[in-house]
């Protein structure tokens, strides 16, 4: 059976140029049906009838120094069930995500993830037909790009 699923591991480099993040590290969580990202400071807000949210990003692990202020269009408020059992209602937002040599769009769940290891979590909806998971690897594409890179010097 031949597929064209992209092999990820289990936490990987990306890009979320449509909020202005260019690097942050997600953890690949097929558990998860929602993916998530580490927000804080958020207010929503009406533009010309349509609500948008307004946030700030973390995107680097054990560096609160760094913030990235973010903006998107509301695409819902969904009742999400955190890994601790406890539900709460997010917003939850879509943007491009960049990962390796593929982009595509994703939905984001914006939820304050200070006390998780990681700033965003990577849940399997974004994965669907595009994804596999190595759970032996980490970085997968960040090799790939450098053996690539050094192939083509």
């Amino acid at each position: 059976m031949k597929t064209n699923k992209k092999i990820i591991g289990s936490e990987e480099w990306c890009e979320l140029p449509s909020l202005g993040i260019p690097a942050i590290i997600s953890r690949v969580d097929s558990g998860a049906k929602t993916s998530s990202i580490h927000a804080f400071n958020i207010h929503s807000h009406r533009k010309e009838k349509v609500l948008w949210v307004s946030f700030e990003v973390h995107p680097l692990q054990k560096d609160r120094r760094t913030v990235v202020r973010c903006e998107a269009e509301v695409i819902g408020r969904r009742d999400i069930k955190s890994s601790t059992g406890i539900s709460e209602k997010r917003y939850v937002i879509k943007t491009d995500m960049i990962m390796g040599n593929a982009s595509w769009e994703i939905e984001l769940s914006l939820s304050n993830r200070d006390s998780m290891g990681f700033r965003m979590l990577l849940g399997r909806e974004a994965m669907k037909d595009r994804i596999m998971i190595d759970p032996d690897a980490s970085f997968f594409w960040v090799k790939y790009l450098k053996r690539l890179s050094k192939k083509t010097m």
